[in-house]
């Protein structure tokens, strides 16, 4: 039986990998992955990891946990999921760049830019619908070239 941290790193994992709209469905792919627990086990893991419901393109809901330590890292295919999922635009003055997104969805693609790392951005702040991502001195051209790159926006 997979302990509580364990259960729970193991949803955050199926969170960041899948499009997750229900705690049922949630309660399926746990099982299938070999961890027995019942939907108020997953009511609560949920709960006490801060996850929220999103709406992505489509108008679908989804489960999303909005800020995961920053020590942890976005590998960068995580990055582009996220990014082609949610960003719809961006535009630049100097070095900042603005990002937006669907209502509800910034606090997600921030997120996943500042735990990725990404060399020329120091960091971001979300909104509902917009991201103001920081760029490092004169490299914010950089940034918006990266960031729609990355979101397949060209």
């Amino acid at each position: 039986m997979a302990s509580k941290a364990q259960r729970q790193h193991r949803i955050g994992e199926l969170l960041a990998s899948q499009r997750v709209s229900s705690q049922s469905q949630l309660v399926e792919l746990l099982e299938e992955a070999g961890t027995s627990v019942n939907q108020a086990t997953v009511s609560r893991d949920l709960d006490e990891l801060g996850a929220i419901k999103v709406r992505v393109p489509g108008g679908e809901t989804v489960y999303a946990i909005p800020e995961l330590p920053r020590a942890q890292f976005a590998p960068e295919d995580h990055l582009r999921r996220v990014l082609s999922d949610w960003v719809v635009e961006t535009d630049r003055a100097g070095d900042l760049v603005v990002v937006r997104t669907p209502p509800g969805s910034a606090h997600v693609v921030a997120s996943a830019i500042d735990r990725n790392g990404l060399a020329d951005v120091l960091g971001t702040v979300a909104g509902d619908d917009t991201i103001l991502v920081i760029g490092r001195t004169r490299r914010g051209a950089a940034v918006q070239r990266r960031l729609i790159e990355l979101a397949g926006l060209t």
